[in-house]
C-alpha cells in the first residue's frame, strides 16, 4: 500500500503509532486528578519538490490507508523525477524499550506523592502548599517507506515535578524543581531522588522570598550552568532549523562558513544522548540520531535538518524530523542543543564582574525567529557587586537578540551540565520534548528589565 500511494513521488512515509500516557496531581494534600488514556493512529505523507500532501487517522485499517493514499497522490503529478535515499540503519538503541507504566502499580504512585507532600511540608513552617505532578508514556512508532523499508522506536518518556508555596507573614512566594527523562519511574521512587528535588523546590521558594526588585539597564549578565540553556534554544536554536533557513526568514540565513559567535562558542543538537528527555533512536521520519555541529568555536558550520528541507537545500538529514503526534507531519526541531564547556571556572567567571545579574534558572520567554529579538524572565537571579553574588532579585527580564548574544560572550565555563530533563518545545502548534544545557558564561552588556524605581 505504501509503494502504491508513494509512487512517483519525491519523497514520504507512513507513520504508525501506539500511545500510552497518565498523570498523577497530588495537590494542597489530596490527589486532585489522575488521568490514563490510550491513543493510535496514522499519518500518509507524500512530498512532490516543497509540496506535501498529508492525512492522518485514528483508525489503522486496510481502507483508512487507501483513503489516505487518494488524498495524498493528488501532488503526484508534480513529481520532479528525484526520489530521496532511504535513510541509514539506526544506532544501537540508546533507552529501554520497557513501559514505565507498566513498572510500577497505581497504588505505589500515589503513596509517592503523598509522601512528597508530607515531607516537603515537614522541612520548613513557611511551606503553606505543596504540589507535585507525576507523568509518564510510552510511545511505539513505525516508520514504513517505499520498497518496505522499516525503522521503529520504542520511546518511554517521564516525568515529577514538585512545587511549593512558602509565605514568611509578610509575603508568599513560589519555588519549584523537576526531573525528567526517557528512564523508568523507578528514578524517582527512591528517596534519595525526590528528597533532593523536594528540598530544592523549598529553597528557590525561600530564596523568592528573600529577593528584591531587580534593577533595570544594561549590564555583564552571568548565566549559569544547566537550564538556562533554554535561552540558547530559544533565541538561536530555532534559528537554526533547516526550515527557516531554506525560505531565508532566519538571522543566520546565508551565513554558513561566517563568525555568527565569538570565539571559544561551540554549539551542538545531539540526539543520541543515553536517557535524555529529547533524545531519539531514529526521528520521526526514520533517520538515526545524531550529533549535529551548529556553531563551532563562533563560525556557523550547520543546521538541523528534516528529509525535505535538507533535500531542497542540497544538505543530508540530521535526525531532526520531528512530529508531536500521528496527526502532524514532521518539521525540523531539536534534541539536546547544548554549549560546549569553556576553560573558565564559574568562580573566575563570577569574580570577573563587578556589577551585574547572576541568572540562575529562566521561566518564560518569547523569541521573533525573523529577528532573532527575545524577552526571558529570569525566575532565580542574584546581583553581581565587586565580583561577590549578592542578594536575590525578582522580576528581572533578559531582553535582546540571539545572534548578537552570541558576539557578547565573553567567557565561557569548564562546568557544562544538562537540563533536569523537563523541557518542551513548541513550533507551528507542535510540542515535543527537548534538552538544554550550558556552563557558566558570561555575556557582556545586555539590556535588563526590572522594576527597580
Amino acid at each position: 500500500m505504501v509503494d502504491d500511494a508513494l509512487n512517483g513521488i519525491d519523497d514520504g512515509e507512513l507513520f504508525l503509532e501506539h500511545r500510552q500516557s497518565e498523570s498523577l496531581a497530588f495537590d494542597d494534600g489530596r490527589l486532585r486528578n489522575a488521568s490514563f488514556d490510550v491513543t493510535q493512529g496514522f499519518g500518509l505523507r507524500a512530498i512532490s519538490e516543497d509540496t506535501v500532501a498529508y492525512s492522518h487517522s485514528t483508525e489503522i485499517s486496510e481502507n483508512a490507508i487507501k483513503r489516505a493514499s487518494n488524498t495524498v497522490s493528488a501532488i503526484r503529478s508534480g513529481h520532479s523525477g528525484y526520489t530521496a535515499l532511504a535513510p541509514n540503519a539506526p544506532n544501537a538503541s540508546i533507552y529501554s524499550d520497557d513501559n514505565p507504566l507498566e513498572q510500577v502499580s497505581f497504588e505505589e504512585k500515589v503513596n509517592l506523592l503523598a509522601d512528597i507532600d508530607r515531607y516537603t511540608r515537614a522541612l520548613d513552617p513557611k511551606v503553606k502548599q505543596v504540589s507535585a505532578v507525576l507523568s509518564g508514556e510510552w510511545q511505539a512508532v513505525q516508520i514504513i517507506r517505499s520498497g518496505g523499508i522499516r525503522m521503529a522506536d520504542i520511546r518511554p518518556l517521564v516525568r515529577l515535578n514538585i512545587s511549593v508555596v512558602v509565605e514568611d507573614g509578610k509575603r508568599m512566594e513560589t519555588g519549584g524543581h523537576g526531573l525528567g527523562g526517557r528512564v523508568s519511574y523507578s528514578e524517582f521512587i527512591q528517596p534519595d531522588s525526590w528528597q533532593n528535588q523536594a528540598r530544592e523546590a523549598l529553597r528557590v521558594g525561600l530564596v523568592n522570598l528573600d529577593s528584591v526588585d531587580a534593577p533595570a539597564g544594561e549590564m555583564d549578565v552571568v548565566l549559569g550552568p544547566g537550564w538556562p540553556g533554554i535561552l540558547l534554544h530559544e533565541a538561536i536554536g530555532h534559528g537554526l532549523e533547516g526550515d527557516f533557513n531554506r525560505k531565508k526568514t532566519s538571522a543566520f540565513a546565508g551565513l554558513l562558513g561566517q563568525r555568527v559567535a565569538a570565539d571559544g562558542v561551540t554549539v551542538v543538537d545531539e540526539g543520541n544522548l543515553s536517557n535524555r528527555r529529547g533524545s531519539l533512536n531514529v526521528d520521526d521520519e526514520g533517520t538515526p540520531s545524531g550529533r549535529t555541529v551548529l556553531i563551532e568555536d563562533g563560525i556557523l558550520r550547520g543546521y538541523m535538518h528534516d528529509r525535505l528541507n535538507a533535500r531542497l537545500m542540497g544538505d543530508a538529514p540530521t535526525g531532526n524530523g520531528r512530529r508531536e503526534s500521528f496527526a502532524c507531519a514532521p518539521m525540523p526541531r531539536m534534541t539536546n542543543t547544548y554549549m560546549l564547556s569553556g576553560d573558565k571556572g564559574p568562580e573566575e567567571i563570577l569574580s570577573s564582574v563587578k556589577r551585574g545579574l547572576y541568572a540562575v534558572n529562566f521561566g518564560g520567554g518569547q523569541v521573533d525567529i525573523t529577528s532573532g529579538k527575545f524577552v526571558f524572565s529570569a525566575s532565580e537571579a542574584y546581583l553581581i557587586e565587586n565580583g561577590k553574588v549578592g542578594a536575590p532579585v525578582k522580576g528581572a527580564t533578559l531582553i535582546g537578540n540571539g545572534p548578537d548574544v552570541l558576539t557578547r560572550v565573553a567567557m565561557v565555563g569548564n562546568d557544562l551540565s544538562l537540563d533536569p530533563g523537563v523541557g518542551t518545545c513548541g513550533k507551528d502548534g507542535q510540542g515535543v520534548p527537548v534538552g538544554v544545557g550550558q556552563p557558566t558564561i558570561r555575556v557582556n552588556n545586555l539590556t535588563i528589565g526590572g522594576t527597580a524605581a
